[in-house]
């Protein structure tokens, strides 16, 4: 990159750091937490231009002495060495980023094949996304759920927001999940002690925060009912769950975990939202025919992505040939090590675009 172009980026930090040092600038909440997130994407940047800028001071200074000291020659080496690793890890933090990449999601997560399993196996999905939110201090929110008879669920939606700005946030670490996770194992309702093989789909879209798709509130159709429990049965006397129809696309969101109709029907537009942006970026992407290259929406969600064998206590992603023996631990939320393996295949493969 130019120097230029770094130049303009440490003006560009300076100028935010100004910026959120000002308390007026705190009174709008939206506008502080953007400059926020702006600064901590900038703050890695800068901190690497220094330390190359150091680096390669240091270097002329070790070459210029080393005729005196050979402990100096020794010293440039090492310096040498360190340069294009700074080089290559400024290239990484330079990449064109995920618009996405700081924003909170809502993942919606939908039984499938195999009937009750697969709709047991979707909770046991649930729970390990809420407990990786926990462990990462994310505050996670059901917003609706479809319980199957069993007490599995047979459609929940969750809303997933971190807690401060950050550069990378919720959608920069779980984009890559949605798809079919398929599992594999001895169902509770097998008797004779065979494994099964079941699926279940996961979708996931950024939370918008500036809605870019407009909606006509004619093409609407907002029906309210009595939220329900496991079996069916009611747990609100009032109708109070609401579900949205999107007319012209059909999409259809609901949301019954708030106790006002009023509350729920926020709720289910920013879900609604959600899916129309995601519907409009992909639509837009297909007429550009555009491959999807920066995996912004790298899963084809009718394709199976990962499998979760029990017996062997194994977890497989098949995009990038990740394998572990550790299901148990990830199923409690450690999925640190499969995440690690897809955002690093996705950052060499954008690094080998632009090299």
């Amino acid at each position: 990159m130019e120097s230029s172009s770094l130049r303009g980026l440490l003006d560009e930090y300076a100028e935010v750091q100004e910026q959120l040092a000002d308390p007026a600038v705190h009174a709008d909440q939206a506008n502080a937490r953007k400059l926020g997130r702006r600064y901590a994407e900038l703050a890695p940047i800068v901190k690497v231009i220094g330390e190359l800028d150091g680096a390669e001071e240091d270097l002329v200074a070790a070459k210029e002495l080393a005729s005196e000291d050979e402990a100096f020659a020794i010293e440039a080496a090492e310096i040498a060495a360190r340069i294009p690793v700074l080089e290559k890890r400024l290239t990484e933090l330079l990449l064109p980023r995920d618009p996405y990449d700081s924003s909170d999601v809502v993942m919606e997560i939908k039984s499938g094949e195999g009937g009750e399993e697969s709709a047991l196996f979707a909770s046991d999905l649930l729970r390990m996304y809420l407990r990786y939110a926990e462990r990462h201090g994310w505050k996670a929110e059901v917003l609706d759920s479809v319980y199957s008879d069993l007490g599995g669920f047979k459609d929940v939606t969750v809303s997933i927001k971190s807690r401060s700005a950050n550069a990378d946030g919720v959608w920069a670490r779980l984009k890559f999940e949605g798809g079919v996770h398929r599992v594999q194992r001895v169902p509770a309702t097998e008797s004779q002690g065979r494994i099964h093989t079941s699926a279940s789909g996961v979708l996931i879209y950024p939370e918008p925060e500036e809605v870019n798709v407009e909606i006509d509130p004619n093409d609407l159709r907002i029906d309210v009912f009595r939220s329900s429990g496991p079996g069916g049965q009611s747990v609100n006397t009032t109708d109070s769950a609401v579900r949205i129809t999107h007319l012209p696309t059909g999409i259809v969101v609901s949301c019954q975990n708030e106790k006002s109709q009023i509350q729920n029907r926020a709720r289910a537009m920013i879900v609604l939202q959600a899916r129309m942006q995601a519907l409009a970026e992909e639509e837009a992407a297909s007429k550009a025919s555009d491959a999807r290259k920066s995996q912004i929406r790298t899963v084809d969600r009718s394709e199976r992505i990962r499998t979760y064998n029990f017996a062997e206590n194994r977890i497989a992603d098949h995009r990038v040939n990740y394998k572990a023996y550790n299901l148990d631990q990830v199923l409690d939320g450690d999925l640190d090590g499969v995440l690690d393996a897809l955002v690093n295949a996705d950052r060499e493969e954008r690094l080998a675009e632009h090299v």
